[in-house]
């Protein structure tokens, strides 16, 4: 009782046949970059060349992998991709980015969060912007106040530590 169905052929997956090209050209820019490091590497020979060398082989090994996989069909079928969430989490990127230095850490970083929470489906900004300065504040204090690394101050981190 076998029944002949029609195999449908999928064609290759160009977005994936692009991240295995973005796979191998990352690997590539490791490599070239890791051979112009000193081989410090003395009698162990592991120097500061090795790990990204290893890397790279393992990017291009999945680089290959995913090109295989691409030109099979194998991948499944991705539904379409929601633009708005992709374009809220970037809008937050580059507020935090324009405004690192001028409204400091715990504002910039708020702003980031606010957003991409908004962008995973949060449409009350007015909750999460305080949530997320708040926890962006927590996290300027242990890495600036506890481990003395340094991280922009704002308006907010000047009124909490006057001398920081």
């Amino acid at each position: 009782m076998s029944e002949l169905q029609p195999q449908t052929k999928r064609r290759p997956d160009v977005a994936a046949l692009v991240i295995a090209l973005g796979l191998v050209v990352i690997a590539g820019v490791m490599l070239w970059d890791s051979a112009r490091l000193a081989d410090l590497g003395g009698y162990s020979g592991v120097g500061p060349a090795s790990v990204p060398r290893v890397v790279a082989g393992c990017l291009i090994g999945l680089g290959v992998w995913t090109a295989i996989e691409a030109l099979r069909g194998d991948f499944p079928e991705r539904p379409p991709q929601r633009v708005a969430p992709v374009l809220w989490i970037v809008a937050g990127l580059a507020a935090q980015l324009l405004l690192l230095h001028v409204a400091g850490f715990s504002i910039a970083t708020g702003v980031l969060f606010a957003c991409t929470a908004r962008a995973f489906g949060k449409r009350n900004l007015a909750l999460t912007l305080p949530v997320g300065i708040a926890l962006s504040f927590l996290v300027w204090v242990i890495f600036s106040q506890l481990l003395m690394l340094h991280l922009p101050p704002g308006p907010l981190e000047h009124l909490i530590f006057p001398g920081g």
